[in-house]
């Protein structure tokens, strides 16, 4: 445990206060799937998002939370500050909007299921005849409720419009769609398609700030490009191939969930270090464990 206050808990990260107006964020190993924690850790993946997540903050250049990554006069011990390397975010305190600003791009995942059955608050407004995985006319916001433990719920647009207000909705709107069209741009260029995404938003001394991770693989979906054809399952570097192999087990979704074997979590680890090294254009430099 640190020297510092622990706050919170996530399905990955953990949250520890600095001061008043700063917080450290960690992301750690974990994984989970279907709103349960895997008994198996990822090696390196908090290292993935983390560095995912630096690359977008930079390249976006939107406020946000990121204050450093520099760790020195927090009053950790060096074994500390070594096992937090590439893992660690020190971020500006933000009271949290209680809203998940869900953009999307292409028809898949549980709009497409929504959308396959006959509609709902993600698809309401969409043409008959798409296919899954279709890229969209526009990319549509899909708002959800935060969930501190199970799954978020989509969103009405009234519903959304209700929890957070009118002029605010306009503007998580506004801005989650622009971020979505320039990282979505950027990806492709690189050969990625990002298909959805999710973003948090919090207000600090009066600023609107994006806060938490950002377009990482476990806040994303993406895509390899070169593979990509509608009205098929696509092939995608987040924990998909997690979940294809829970489900061959016969598993229930309920704890505890079974133990991950060696291919899977290595399969898993290269899948998230292919999609840093395409977006950022950099190689990632840690070893496996």
């Amino acid at each position: 445990m640190l020297a510092l206050t622990h706050l919170a808990s996530g399905k990955v990260r953990e949250i520890y206060e600095i001061d008043d107006r700063r917080l450290l964020f960690v992301a750690t190993d974990r994984i989970s799937a279907y709103d349960v924690i895997l008994p198996d850790e990822i090696p390196d993946k908090g290292r993935v998002l983390t560095g995912l997540s630096l690359h977008w903050f930079d390249f976006l250049d939107t406020p946000n939370h990121l204050l450093t990554t520099d760790l020195t006069g927090l009053g950790l011990s060096a074994e500390d500050e070594a096992a937090l390397e590439g893992r660690a975010m020190i971020v500006r305190r933000a009271d949290v909007i209680p809203m998940e600003c869900v953009v999307r791009g292409y028809l898949y995942g549980s709009s497409w299921r929504e959308y396959r059955a006959g509609g709902g608050p993600t698809t309401e407004h969409l043409p008959a005849g798409l296919k899954q995985g279709e890229k969209l006319a526009e990319p549509i916001f899909t708002p959800a409720t935060k969930a501190d433990e199970g799954h978020d719920e989509n969103l009405t647009e009234a519903g959304a419009r209700e929890l957070v207000g009118q002029d605010l909705y306009e503007r998580l709107r506004t801005v989650s769609i622009d971020i979505y069209q320039r990282a979505s741009e950027a990806a492709a260029s690189k050969g990625v398609l990002l298909a959805d995404t999710k973003f948090e938003f919090g207000w600090s001394e009066g600023e609107l700030l994006l806060i938490d991770e950002v377009l990482t693989p476990d806040s994303s979906r993406y895509w390899p490009a070169d593979e990509y054809e509608p009205g098929r399952v696509m092939p995608s570097f987040d924990k998909q191939y997690v979940r294809d192999w829970l489900d061959s087990t016969g598993w229930d979704h309920t704890p505890p969930a079974p133990p991950m074997p060696d291919d899977v979590k290595n399969g898993t680890r290269a899948r998230y270090v292919e999609a840093y090294e395409l977006i950022t254009g950099q190689r990632f430099d840690w070893e496996s464990g």
